[in-house]
């Protein structure tokens, strides 16, 4: 069992058909449906065969209740606290070549609480996966902090994914990277944007540390492993499902070379297709 704590949220992709401009229309192709860093690595995760659980906030509304059912028809265990509070909403503006730039609003998310934990939700963790965005805002922040401790008193080891470099950069690299030393997660898995950002050497924070450099592969203890080749569609998602390949593969007992290695043939897959989910 794989469990991840963090957002469920509903994306908004928007791929324009060509340069969009200020007070004019574009044609687009527009598609609704679940997102969130945390349940796209549970979604990936459940669709590489391994049992995952997303812990989550969301609201009691139409498109909470749709998201829970939607992702759980993916194979993946909801345990969902219901807030009065909006579910969350992202809006993904997709570029030609399948680059991304993103606007939200979290809705519930962030409003986790530890207190609202259950002991049982991490009893059969075999590792938590802690998007950095759930670090980044309260009561979330102390929600993943406690979810941490009670895997780790079950023996679970911890992988944490930096995100973003921009929420990064607003939270602070120094404050964000002493959390890290604290928190020593198994697994750490940083984008270059988000490892210069975090401003100190991913090598003294995690037991594995993992850089990807996208379309050039991945580096892992000093050895760059190439990604395959293959038209960009939708970056979106790309990096849970590497988180997830990687992590499944690890937990399996694949050296972290190896894990890499299969966790580049799994990202490739998901650039090529629409979506953030398998």
């Amino acid at each position: 069992m794989v469990v991840a704590i963090g957002d469920l949220v509903l994306d908004v992709t928007i791929a324009p058909a060509g340069q969009l401009r200020l007070d004019a229309d574009r044609e687009a192709s527009i598609r609704i449906g679940g997102g969130g860093q945390a349940a796209n690595f549970c979604a990936w995760a459940a669709a590489l065969g391994a049992h995952s659980r997303l812990v989550t906030r969301v609201g009691n509304d139409e498109s909470g209740r749709r998201l829970v059912a939607e992702i759980e028809a993916g194979g993946v265990e909801v345990a969902a606290v219901m807030s009065e509070e909006a579910t969350g909403t992202i809006a993904v503006l997709l570029g030609p070549a399948g680059e991304r730039t993103f606007a939200r609003q979290r809705g519930a998310g962030p409003g986790l609480r530890p207190d609202e934990l259950r002991e049982e939700w991490f009893a059969d963790a075999e590792l938590l996966h802690v998007p950095a965005y759930a670090l980044f805002v309260e009561p979330l922040g102390a929600a993943a902090r406690r979810a941490i401790e009670l895997a780790r008193a079950r023996g679970a080891p911890v992988s944490v994914d930096l995100s973003s470099a921009s929420d990064i950069e607003a939270y602070g690299g120094a404050r964000l990277a002493y959390q890290l030393a604290m928190l020593r997660p198994e697994l750490l898995f940083a984008t270059e944007a988000e490892a210069a950002a975090l401003g100190v050497p991913l090598e003294g924070l995690a037991k594995v540390p993992v850089l990807k450099l996208g379309s050039r592969g991945v580096r892992v203890y000093g050895r760059r492993l190439p990604a395959p080749v293959v038209e960009v569609v939708d970056g979106n998602g790309a990096g849970d499902a590497f988180a997830a390949a990687f992590c499944a593969a690890y937990l399996d007992g694949a050296t972290p070379l190896e894990a890499a290695g299969r966790a580049v043939l799994v990202s490739a897959r998901a650039v090529a297709q629409p979506g953030a989910r398998p």
